[in-house]
């Protein structure tokens, strides 16, 4: 849910504001300038419902090799190990494929990867007793899922800009903390090989465990 709501005439200040503060990065800046480059007319608060959308997000996750269930995850679970309940907004269906490229490889194969239930699983009970990675850690990897599902949206040809505000990337503004928390997630994604030199989502898989994974990122805080 977006804490703060955000009209056009805000978005475009903040838009050139949050733009001029990555100037020392070029990757984050064009990884910043791709999720913003297409801002549609009309309520920015609400995100796509768009067919075609949704479309695009069922044939990524085949093309991750996940098995497709058509039902709402309020049926099952959002991800059981091997397949996904499609029946999702296009934007919620790719931070799935997300949550699998990010996921330590253990936990790919686990009921909503290990991070407990999901907001939209129905099967609440199975997927926490699944849980194996816990705050602040399940943070890490969610700001990590996050910005490589908006870019995947963004890839698509899709209005990634209402899953930034959506997921409230912009909430901290240009604050130290907020722009130093962006780089640093735009830094881990490239360092993982899961975007390109250009910012472009890519097919890669994590390989690291966790112990390792978080040793190096909060060595790096």
């Amino acid at each position: 849910m977006i804490l703060t709501p955000i009209d056009h005439s805000i978005l475009a200040r903040l838009r050139a504001e949050f733009d001029q503060a990555l100037a020392p990065d070029p990757l984050a800046r064009e990884v910043f300038r791709r999720v913003t480059a297409q801002v549609p007319d009309g309520d920015l608060l609400t995100l796509s419902t768009d067919p075609d959308h949704h479309a695009q997000a069922v044939d990524l996750c085949r093309r991750f090799g996940f098995g497709i269930i058509d039902c709402a995850p309020q049926d099952y679970f959002t991800w059981d190990g091997r397949s996904v309940a499609i029946r999702l907004e296009p934007s919620v269906l790719i931070h799935e494929v997300a949550h699998y490229q990010c996921a330590a490889p253990a936990r790919r194969g686990v009921v909503d990867f290990g991070l407990g239930a999901g907001p939209e699983s129905g099967r609440k009970a199975e997927g926490d007793a699944a849980q194996s990675l816990f705050l602040p850690e399940r943070d890490v990897e969610e700001g990590l899922c996050s910005l490589l599902g908006i870019l995947w949206e963004a890839e698509l040809g899709q209005p990634a800009v209402l899953a930034f505000l959506e997921q409230n990337w912009l909430e901290g503004g240009t604050s130290l903390h907020n722009i130093f928390h962006f780089r640093k997630i735009v830094r881990w994604l490239r360092e993982m090989a899961l975007i390109d030199g250009h910012g472009a989502p890519t097919m890669g898989l994590r390989h690291e465990g966790d112990d390792t994974f978080f040793i190096r990122w909060y060595a790096e805080a």
